[in-house]
């Protein structure tokens, strides 16, 4: 799957994004008509829980979106990607009942 990501007022190392990759490409065992995706990864000042990350998938009729902060970007993402997984399920079962 084509996976867009920015880091916003940081520059991001390549084993973030690699690990980013990785993860959302698992989704595909879920939902395997998923057309693209965007994660954009940020740091805010204000907590100690101050790493975000925001995931949106484009699947065929819809947009998912899930943002989960924690204290890293490997916490942060594994939430996103537990809440998307729901997400793929939840949708997918939508579109087997209609």
């Amino acid at each position: 799957m084509k996976l867009q990501i920015r880091s916003v007022h940081f520059t991001a190392d390549q084993s973030l994004l690699d690990f980013l990759q990785k993860k959302v490409d698992k989704l595909d065992t879920f939902f395997d008509r998923i057309v693209s995706g965007e994660a954009v990864l940020r740091v805010k000042n204000e907590s100690h829980e101050n790493k975000l990350v925001e995931l949106k998938l484009f699947v065929p009729g819809a947009t998912l979106f899930c943002s989960e902060e924690a204290g890293t970007f490997e916490t942060a993402t594994d939430k996103a990607i537990e809440d998307m997984k729901k997400q793929l399920i939840r949708y997918k079962d939508k579109l087997a009942t209609h």
